[in-house]
C-alpha cells in the first residue's frame, strides 16, 4: 500500500467518512474499520492537511492531552504542540555539551539554594551513554523480562537527566521555580523512555527533548496562574503575543487591535476576548514605591463608600434617634423598635 494506492484509500474514507472535520478517536475507528497499518498516520495526517480538513479532540478533554494514549493522539500531539521558543538541533546532539555548571548564568534570574545545587552536583555523577549504549538499553527495554526492563528504562532515564536541567532552565521566570521544572521534565522524561522507538533510527536525546518540552509547558500552563487557563488557550495567547511583539519591531509602536486580528486571520472581538484573558491577577497588597508601608489596596476606590459627610450625619442622626426613642415609655419603644 504506497503511493497512489494509499491516497486512493485515503479519499475513499474522505468520501464515506469525513464531514470536514476529523477526532482522534474517529481517526482510530477508520483505521480498525479499514485494515490501515498505523505506520501510515503520519502520511494520513499531512494529506487531511492538504484537504485542509481539522483534527480535532474529544469534547471532554482538553486538546493535546499529556495523558493521551493512542499513537494517534502522540503523533498529533508532538506535531501540534507549539512552543514560545525554538530549539536548535545542536543543543540536543551531545549531552556531553550540555554544562551542568549552570549557577553562575542562573543567578541573575532565581536564588539558587542548596537542593538545586545538591541536585545538578548528583546528576553530573552519572555516566552519559554512547550510540551504542543507548542502542543496547533501548533493545533491553524491550526484552520480555521485566526486571530487565525496568532496570534499562531507569538507566535511560538517569542518563539523560542533565538534558532536562538544560530545557528547564529556559523557562524559568514564567511562574514556577526551577525545581518545579526539573520534576515536570523528568516526567517527560519518563514518558519518552515508555515510548521511544529504536527501530525508527532518532537519537533518543532528539526525541526525548520534545516530550520533556511538552510536560514543562503543559505544567506551567496548569500551575503558574492564580486562575488556570487552557492549554489551548494558553498557546493562542502565545501565538497573540508573537503577533504583537513582530507588530511592535515593524510599526515601531503598539499595534491596534485590528491590526494583530488581520494578522492573525480572525475577528476583532476574538482578538479583545484573548486579550482580556492573557490579563494576570495582581495581589493587593502589592507594595507602591521604595518604602512597605503602603499598597495597592490602599489606593482602589470603594464604590459603596460613603462621603466621609454623610457617615457623620447618619451617626448623629443615629444618635439623636436613640435619645428620642429612650424618653418614650416601654411600650412605645417596643412598638417603634417592631415597625422600623
Amino acid at each position: 500500500m504506497r503511493g497512489k494506492n494509499i491516497e486512493n484509500e485515503f479519499e475513499k474514507i474522505l468520501k464515506k467518512d469525513v464531514d470536514g472535520k476529523l477526532t482522534t478517536l474517529k481517526i482510530q475507528r477508520i483505521f480498525s474499520e479499514n485494515n490501515i497499518p498505523k505506520e501510515y498516520l503520519p502520511e494520513f495526517i499531512e494529506f487531511l492537511e492538504k484537504k485542509d480538513i481539522t483534527v480535532e479532540e474529544e469534547d471532554d478533554k482538553e486538546p493535546t492531552d499529556f495523558d493521551c494514549e493512542s499513537d494517534t493522539e502522540e503523533y498529533i500531539l508532538l506535531k501540534d504542540t507549539e512552543f514560545e521558543d525554538e530549539f536548535d538541533e545542536e543543543d540536543i546532539k551531545d549531552l556531553k555539551d550540555i554544562d551542568l555548571n549552570i549557577l553562575e548564568n542562573l543567578d541573575d534570574y532565581v536564588a539558587i539554594e542548596d537542593p538545586i545545587k545538591m541536585y545538578l552536583k548528583e546528576i553530573g555523577k552519572i555516566p552519559l551513554l554512547n550510540v551504542d549504549e543507548e542502542m543496547n538499553l533501548a533493545k533491553k527495554i524491550c526484552a520480555p523480562d521485566e526486571n530487565v526492563r525496568i532496570e534499562a528504562r531507569k538507566k535511560m532515564a538517569e542518563s539523560n537527566l542533565r538534558l532536562v536541567v538544560s530545557i528547564a532552565k529556559r523557562y524559568m521566570g514564567r511562574g514556577m521555580q526551577l525545581l518545579d521544572l526539573i520534576q515536570e521534565g523528568n516526567l517527560g522524561l519518563l514518558r519518552a523512555v515508555e515510548k521511544f522507538d529504536y527501530q525508527k533510527g532518532f537519537k533518543f536525546s532528539t526525541y526525548a527533548t520534545w516530550w520533556i518540552r511538552q510536560a514543562i509547558t503543559r505544567s506551567i500552563a496548569d500551575q503558574a496562574r492564580t486562575i488556570r487557563i487552557p492549554v489551548h488557550m494558553v498557546e493562542t495567547i502565545n501565538r497573540l503575543i508573537k503577533v504583537q511583539r513582530k507588530l511592535v519591531q515593524e510599526l515601531g509602536r503598539e499595534p491596534k487591535p485590528i491590526e494583530v486580528a488581520k494578522v492573525m486571520g480572525i475577528p476583532v472581538a476574538k482578538v479583545r476576548e484573548i486579550m482580556s484573558f492573557a490579563l494576570e491577577p495582581v495581589s493587593m497588597e502589592t507594595p507602591i514605591g521604595d518604602e512597605d508601608d503602603s499598597h495597592l489596596g490602599d489606593f482602589l476606590q470603594d464604590a459603596n463608600a460613603k462621603i466621609p459627610v454623610n457617615f457623620a450625619m447618619d451617626v448623629l442622626l443615629h444618635d439623636q434617634l436613640i435619645e428620642v426613642i429612650k424618653s418614650l415609655t416601654e411600650r412605645e419603644q417596643k412598638v417603634i423598635l417592631l415597625r422600623f
